[in-house]
């Protein structure tokens, strides 16, 4: 730590010099024997060990974040899934799942010092929200939240619904909070992808968010553009239901 402040007693002579925290938390407890310095300078003196220790942990955050990531490759779409829609077709998408994801991160987070938890609710009649807590062993930490309503899409009854968007959103909130790239990136489809061919993950979490922040009804929107999910949406159909959202976002704006 390169930080470094000079506190003064009553009488205006210095008492320390500060430098490393262990140095600082001796000074904090001579200070505190000490009959010739002032209430007001200890706690002067405490509240700025606090904020050098609050930097120090964000600077260690940032620089494990930093050198994780330098060591983190993009994760293979890994699972191959496959429902059936309502009208007795199949729908089948590839996507990477939770515990790849993990396989791949935990280790090399593990080297650096980082952890990561999620804090879900989920209200009746409320979006499921999930958020993302990535911390590093000095206390430092930081939330990445996506909300999205609960997953219709094939048979699902109403628990496995809500575990779906749960590690759905785990997933993407995960990804989000660690700067993730999946291999074979679908999220800008070719041009002469072909019509019939469903949208990306990717796509997928760009129009929950616009539906998210434009508080339109998804089972409105889901009506408007004929399908029964967001997975339904076609490659060409993308741009669209893309344009509506924003269209509704802009108009929020103006209002």
């Amino acid at each position: 730590m390169s930080a470094v402040a000079k506190l003064e007693d009553k009488k205006g002579n210095d008492v320390v010099s500060l430098g490393e925290t262990s140095t600082m938390m001796a000074m904090l407890q001579r200070m505190t024997l000490d009959p010739s310095v002032s209430l007001d300078r200890v706690e002067q003196a405490f509240a700025f060990y606090q904020k050098v220790q609050a930097n120090d942990a964000r600077r260690a955050f940032d620089e494990a974040m930093a050198q994780a990531k330098a060591e983190i490759p993009p994760i293979l779409k890994n699972r191959l899934v496959s429902h059936e829609t309502k009208t007795g077709g199949t729908k089948s998408y590839q996507h990477e799942d939770l515990a790849g994801i993990a396989k791949v991160v935990d280790p090399i987070l593990g080297k650096y010092g980082l952890s990561y938890r999620f804090r879900t609710t989920s209200e009746l009649n409320q979006p499921i929200s999930v958020t993302c807590i990535v911390s590093h062993r000095q206390g430092y930490s930081e939330e990445n939240t996506l909300h999205a309503g609960r997953d219709d899409s094939g048979n699902k009854n109403s628990i496995q619904a809500i575990g779906s968007t749960l590690t759905y959103l785990q997933r993407y909130t995960l990804k989000a909070a660690l700067g993730l790239a999946a291999a074979h990136d679908d999220d800008g489809k070719k041009a002469d992808a072909k019509p019939d061919e469903f949208i990306s993950d990717e796509q997928i979490a760009e129009l929950t968010a616009l539906i998210e922040e434009t508080k339109i009804d998804i089972n409105k929107f889901l009506a408007v553009e004929k399908v029964e999910s967001l997975a339904d949406i076609t490659v060409k159909n993308f741009p669209r239901a893309r344009a509506l959202l924003e269209q509704k976002k802009k108009k929020g704006v103006a209002r």
